[in-house]
């Protein structure tokens, strides 16, 4: 574990372990003094509570099924299939049978209790989950089938046992049901289980997930915890448990969601690198080896007049390469470093007189860092093949703003080709694929004997 690692774990189990600290304090007050056990015979707030960890739980159910399907994490699976038996089982078991008014079923009572700790059973087993998953969306099918399976189920059973399950709503006390009690403690086990896991994942690997999972499950121990020492006296109270568990929800939330915005930064992260060494190896590699080549040939007795001057001129180009790199990679906006790049390009192009280029650039236009880059090798691409495939004299570059809309063109008046059988060419694919990932439009217009003139439509 790296330094910067290692400080981040200890102030996070530090800070974990100053939670415990109070959470059990607090725990231990309601232990010893009966009278803090207040419950709050509140149905419509507890229906709202009801109502929202449901809608937490089905949330980060959505947010880890997303994550599976682009990732294939066991972990992620078994998340999902957690907090969608939850969420199932608090609409179907908990808030539908209550919306006409009235108490909560026994059924209903005892099949959500099953569906809970069914779903808990699979958030526990999450954090041990090594592997990954090859068919995403078969899995996901299955799971979300075998959750559905589980809770009818646990319906079932609890329709089955009908009048011998004993009353949640004892309205004493000290004459909870035994089985409540033991659900209780298992989930509150499980909870442990999930708190551990998660934590020991986090030391192991750094991953933020993990923190908040391990936060989450440490606020939904002492919820359970809280439900096993506060009499449940009516289904439409309220205890402290209540708020724990919507607060757990709630963290668990926050951190899936940001699980899933690391992904993305990620994601397009390496997308960039990818990007930039593309840009490396279609540009400044091939100048370098152009370099290299003409150092060998004066090293095997080459003209050295006629190599050297080569050898300035590949020298010049990749350095000009160099530079737009540094462009490429700068996050300042505007278009004026892109102007002196491309016209220094369209300068070296030309130098020899073999083509001759008109360059406009619209005074104002703006590209984002984005696009000049793309920009560049679309006109670079577009000027390379008149030059070297379609032999033509003159070349018109424009970049400018019609109608609202910003325009790239490229027309030349070489010998042009047919479309259909050069309309495969990778040039044309690479350009193609340029447009496209600046969110661009592209056009191409060519005839044998009349040039060709290409068109790219920027994003808004």
């Amino acid at each position: 574990m790296r330094h910067e690692e290692r400080d981040d774990y200890q102030a996070w189990l530090w800070s974990t372990v100053l939670l415990i600290g109070l959470l059990g304090a607090a725990l231990a007050l309601f232990v010893a003094y009966p009278s803090l056990r207040n419950t709050y015979e509140l149905p419509q707030a507890r229906l709202v509570l009801d109502t929202a960890v449901m809608l937490a739980a089905a949330i980060v159910a959505v947010l880890a099924g997303l994550r599976f399907s682009v990732d294939g994490r066991r972990l992620d699976l078994l998340l999902c299939g957690g907090f969608s038996a939850a969420a199932a089982s608090m609409l179907v078991f908990t808030i539908a049978p209550v919306l006409g008014g009235g108490e909560l079923p026994r059924t209903a009572a005892w099949a959500g209790a099953g569906g809970r700790l069914f779903a808990w059973s699979l958030i526990a087993a999450a954090p041990f989950s090594r592997r990954r998953s090859s068919a995403r969306g078969r899995a996901l099918g299955e799971m979300l089938v075998g959750v559905a399976i589980v809770l009818v189920l646990s319906w079932a059973i609890a329709a089955t046992a009908g009048a011998s399950l004993p009353s949640l709503s004892s309205g004493r006390a000290d004459d909870q049901p035994l089985l409540l009690m033991i659900s209780l403690a298992v989930r509150a086990l499980l909870a442990l289980s999930a708190m551990v896991g998660f934590g020991l994942r986090f030391r192991a690997r750094g991953n933020d997930l993990d923190r908040w999972l391990c936060l989450g499950a440490t606020l939904a121990l002492f919820a359970e915890l809280h439900y096993l020492f506060t009499p449940m006296l009516s289904g439409g109270s309220i205890s402290q448990g209540d708020f724990l568990r919507l607060l757990s929800y709630s963290v668990l939330l926050v951190g899936v969601w940001r699980a899933i915005r690391y992904a993305e930064f990620g994601r397009a992260v390496a997308e960039e690198r990818a990007r930039v060494a593309r840009e490396i190896h279609d540009g400044l590699a091939q100048y370098l080896f152009a370099v290299s080549t003409h150092a060998s040939m004066l090293e095997n007795g080459a003209d050295p007049e006629r190599t050297l001057k080569q050898l300035k001129e590949a020298a010049a180009a990749a350095q000009q390469e160099a530079r737009f790199a540094v462009l490429a990679l700068s996050s300042a906006g505007g278009s004026a470093p892109f102007d002196s790049a491309l016209r220094r390009y369209v300068d070296f192009l030309t130098a020899d007189g073999r083509l001759e280029v008109d360059l406009e650039i619209q005074d104002g236009i703006r590209l984002a860092p984005d696009e000049q880059i793309e920009v560049f090798r679309i006109v670079q691409e577009g000027l390379a093949n008149a030059r070297k495939h379609a032999g033509a004299r003159h070349a018109e570059v424009r970049i400018e703003e019609r109608a609202g809309e910003r325009f790239v063109t490229v027309v030349d008046d070489g010998s042009g080709f047919d479309e259909q059988q050069i309309a495969a060419g990778q040039g044309l694919k690479n350009m193609r694929a340029r447009a496209a990932s600046i969110g661009g439009g592209f056009r191409l217009v060519s005839s044998p004997g009349r040039g060709t003139a290409l068109e790219v439509v920027l994003r808004a």
